[in-house]
């Protein structure tokens, strides 16, 4: 019997090939594997197929934040005969702005990330964003930093967008559109909430015309969806805190929905760990909140989605437990393997699964 405690029971061999280093065009016409939990079956469909398996009795939830350009590329400053002068590159990826012009965020440079360290940032309009690490990345316990800017590094145009590390190509000008949601309107993630960058206005427009609700909270993607898990033993995986909020409204009709027996399918991985830190049971808490939120098997358990829509996540990563934690954690990893067979496309810019 497989350890479902035991980080390599996630495990599966993934060929380069597979890893999609663009998006399919139009963004609607990527494969779904269609799983179903009863039935322990499988469908091969075009994600503009969607609607064939959605009615007035589902009500999807959506993360509606959109990526910022995080991802800030500079040069590390130090004194040299009493003036400031470049030393060696550096990378600061945004996370969170604690207070303004205050980020906390992934910092990499050849340097020690202790206090006092100062870098800067080339921005379009022939100057320099500039910063300094206030907060090292030994007095923080998720191995970040903090650090205090000149002005606003968002606004600054000095960053890129942050595409993840698994796709081997510099940014391009299209990746501004399509690394974002066709509903993305709260800024602050460093992330895209990939399982809805499939969908278009055509597909929004079936799923209105079939009587399928639609909701939208936000939840800030950050450290905690991506940060890789380095224990063998899952149970000691501790997740990185992220933001949401769901409005009043929102929060009322997703519980009314429930409590009608309505099926709430939540788009994406990160609309999961939003609902599942607010419902307490018996209704969902509206306002801002914060999660550390860790679903698998063994762990915290889904409570109130009842279908899901994701993409294919890492190996051994906290996205493919929560997948698990959802449908079974055998029928899960069966159908990436049959995904493998079929030669979907995974991650970020891949194909999509809908888990009814």
């Amino acid at each position: 019997m497989v350890d479902l405690n035991f980080l390599e029971a996630y495990a599966y061999d993934l060929p380069e090939r597979l890893i999609a280093q663009q998006p399919v065009e139009p963004r609607d016409s990527c494969r779904l594997l269609v799983v179903d939990r009863a039935k322990r079956s499988f469908e091969h469909r075009i994600f503009t197929d969607l609607p064939d398996y959605l009615d007035s009795r589902d009500l999807a939830v959506a993360n509606n934040t959109k990526v910022i350009p995080a991802r800030l590329l500079g040069y590390r400053l130090r004194e040299e005969r009493g003036r400031e002068v470049h030393g060696g590159r550096v990378e600061f990826v945004l996370l969170e702005e604690r207070e303004p012009l205050v980020w906390e965020g992934l910092f990499h440079a050849s340097a020690k990330y202790v206090p006092g360290v100062k870098f800067e940032v080339p921005t379009p309009d022939g100057g320099n964003l500039r910063g300094e690490l206030v907060i090292g990345s030994k007095d923080m316990p998720q191995g970040t930093v903090v650090a205090r800017f000149d002005r606003d590094p968002v606004e600054s145009g000095a960053g890129q967008l942050p595409l993840p590390h698994y796709i081997h190509r510099p940014v391009k000008a299209g990746d501004d559109a399509d690394y974002q949601t066709v509903y993305a309107s709260n800024p602050g993630s460093a992330a895209a909430p990939t399982a809805g960058l499939h969908f278009t206005e055509r597909v929004l427009s079936r799923l209105r015309q079939k009587g399928v609700e639609w909701e939208e909270l936000t939840l800030n993607v950050g450290l905690g969806t991506f940060r890789p898990v380095k224990t063998e033993d899952v149970s000691q995986h501790s997740m990185h805190e992220e933001r949401y909020s769901i409005s009043s409204e929102a929060a009322r009709r997703i519980t009314e929905a429930k409590h009608a027996g309505r099926r709430i399918l939540a788009i994406g991985t990160t609309s999961v760990r939003a609902l599942e830190s607010a419902w307490d049971g018996a209704s969902l808490k509206s306002g801002p909140g914060k999660t550390s939120i860790f679903i698998r098997p063994g762990g915290s358990q889904v409570r109130l989605v009842d279908r899901l829509l994701t993409n294919f996540h890492l190996p051994r990563s906290t996205l493919l437990m929560l997948v698990c934690a959802f449908a079974d954690h055998e029928l899960i990893m069966a159908a990436y393997h049959e995904a493998l067979r079929e030669q979907y496309r995974f991650f970020s810019y891949g194909d999509a699964m809908l888990i009814i």
